[in-house]
């Protein structure tokens, strides 16, 4: 597979490069240091793979995702960053993988895998070429019902209306769904901004539900609530937020 590396930071370019050396069917096509270089050098090599960085100078990784539509043929992309955030956006534009900085081994050969069981199959890059150029015009985190959550080095994409609650635990936050908990990639508090509008309701300061899911609801006291959700998890709603939930379900 022909590869073409893209990080404005030459260090960074380097140990990918030197990661990828261990894979005996992967050459290193070349290198750019920005999306506008990326493009050209996209155009020049054409690549089989594309390994591209998010945030650069001139142009970003996004902007490139949005080009490459314009490149006969499309080669695959897997974003490599260090920050997690845009994952989601990531594979709604089209990119087959999501790496995170430090790259760990075992990622990034899971990540050569796919790449691998993708190359030659005409129906997937036509796909991919449709998928780059109408998911990309409207990438943005805030309205996605897209949710992502993490086990291990592995990334999950949910639909909202399959998460049940998020809860923190200190710095942590989980996604609950009916059949298991993964971490989220957010704070509760930017969880809560995202999903503003939807069927999610802060029911405690350290819990947001998806009202949707609720079953039962028994009062605590006259201000206080125990809910309980479709999997039987229960949540105390706490005093400051009681009405909200009351408004919602027209109570």
């Amino acid at each position: 597979m022909r590869t073409l590396i893209v990080d404005d930071e030459p260090i960074a370019r380097q140990v990918l490069r030197e990661d990828l050396e261990r894979f005996a069917d992967v050459e290193i096509a070349g290198e750019a240091a920005n999306g506008q270089e990326a493009l050209l050098k996209i155009a020049e090599l054409q690549p089989d793979l594309v390994f591209l960085d998010l945030q650069m100078p001139v142009m970003s990784g996004f902007e490139v995702i949005q080009n490459l539509s314009a490149a006969l043929p499309a080669p695959f992309v897997i974003i490599v960053t260090a920050f997690d955030q845009h994952a989601i956006q990531a594979f709604e534009a089209g990119a087959i993988d999501y790496l995170l900085k430090p790259v760990n081994e075992s990622r990034l050969q899971r990540a050569i895998e796919r790449a691998r069981s993708m190359q030659g199959k005409q129906a997937e890059i036509a796909n991919h070429l449709d998928l780059v150029a109408s998911s990309t015009k409207s990438l943005a985190p805030a309205g996605s019902r897209k949710i992502i959550g993490r086990t291990g080095a592995e990334y999950h994409i949910l639909n909202s209306d399959d998460v049940l609650a998020f809860q923190a635990e200190r710095e942590l936050v989980w996604i609950v769904t009916a059949r298991q908990r993964l971490l989220a990639t957010q704070s509760l508090r930017a969880i809560e901004l995202r999903l503003a509008g939807e069927n999610f309701q802060r029911v405690h300061r350290n819990a947001i539900v998806n009202v949707n899911h609720i079953r039962k609801m028994a009062a605590l006291s006259s201000q206080r609530w125990l809910v309980t959700l479709s999997n039987s998890l229960q949540l105390v709603v706490s005093k400051r937020q009681a009405h909200h939930i009351r408004q919602i379900l027209n109570w």
